[in-house]
């Protein structure tokens, strides 16, 4: 998580002599940002979702009661992991107690056991761990969300496959086990994007066969390159086209426009060496059939 802007808590304020009439009046003006009742940012900020819900944690985590332990959405943004189709509206803590939960209207507090390793120190929050977070998410959101989460935790070494296999027999018999489950068998940290990860998903509820992630596609001793999926029996290469990964692949000097070119190269190369190329985009996830179809047909074509 990048570094964050400090938020202006309204007694702060008060005690430096701005009175509420200023406050609400710099509100108004856009000079504030409001997080919450009493908590504030400077109207300057430009913060994506989840920084903007980490702020959000840090102004209420003070209020809360001492043995709540951040957790679910807001612990896997403390911990940098992508969300996917999940609100960010409401902190989400967990109390180790048999009862008690309850949503409110800026915090959900969620009633469930904690063992010692399952509640660590992010700075001053306690935060579940991310073998718990990736857990405690998977069981709750869908299937797809659960599974980018899982990805980018393996990927990022947070996580181990051991690790989350303990952590979902340990909530066995908790409601959404089951789910928690399916997201972890699937989970790969092999997937290096939001996108593939969604791709996986897509890929696997069209009744395709699995491909392999970030398959190298070697020629005559050569490697050409590594392709995002590969089914290599059908000598059929697939790319999720994010377009933010041409500002990954940057070499030194390398201008966005070189680096498409590049991309361009290498897939010629591909194709030459006797591979079908496949690419799609984020707007043919919303809606999978004509990528799957043809996905279908390039695999029976072979």
């Amino acid at each position: 998580m990048d570094r964050l802007p400090r938020v202006l808590l309204r007694p702060a304020l008060i005690k430096d002599g701005v009175a509420d009439s200023e406050i609400r009046r710099d509100c108004r003006s856009g000079r504030l940002l409001r997080i919450r009742r009493g908590a504030y940012l400077p109207g300057d900020c430009t913060l994506s979702p989840e920084a903007r819900h980490a702020l959000l944690v840090t102004a209420e985590v003070a209020r809360l009661a001492s043995d709540s332990v951040v957790s679910h959405v807001s612990a896997a943004v403390l911990h940098g992991l992508p969300l996917w189709g999940v609100p960010l509206d409401r902190v989400h803590v967990t109390r180790a107690r048999s009862s008690g939960a309850r949503t409110g209207p800026i915090v959900r507090v969620h009633s469930a056991p904690l063992s010692a390793g399952e509640a660590i120190r992010r700075g001053e929050v306690r935060v579940t761990s991310p073998a718990r977070t990736v857990v405690d998410l998977a069981r709750r959101a869908s299937f797809e969300s659960g599974v980018v989460t899982a990805d980018a935790a393996l990927r990022a070494g947070l996580v181990t496959r051991t690790e989350l296999d303990r952590t979902v027999l340990r909530v066995a018999g908790w409601p959404g086990a089951p789910a928690a489950r399916r997201v972890v068998d699937f989970a790969d940290g092999r997937s290096e994007s939001v996108g593939e990860s969604r791709s996986r998903v897509a890929i696997w509820e069209a009744g395709l066969p699995a491909p392999t992630p970030q398959w190298e596609i070697w020629h005559q001793g050569v490697l050409l390159g590594r392709t995002d999926f590969a089914w290599p029996e059908q000598g059929l290469a697939a790319e999720f086209d994010g377009r933010v990964k041409y500002g990954r692949l940057l070499l030194p000097g390398q201008t966005p426009g070189e680096a498409v070119f590049a991309e361009k190269v290498r897939e010629d190369a591909i194709r030459a060496a006797g591979w079908m190329v496949k690419r799609w985009y984020w707007d043919d996830l919303k809606n999978f059939a004509l990528t799957a179809a043809l996905l279908r047909a390039a695999l029976a074509a072979r």
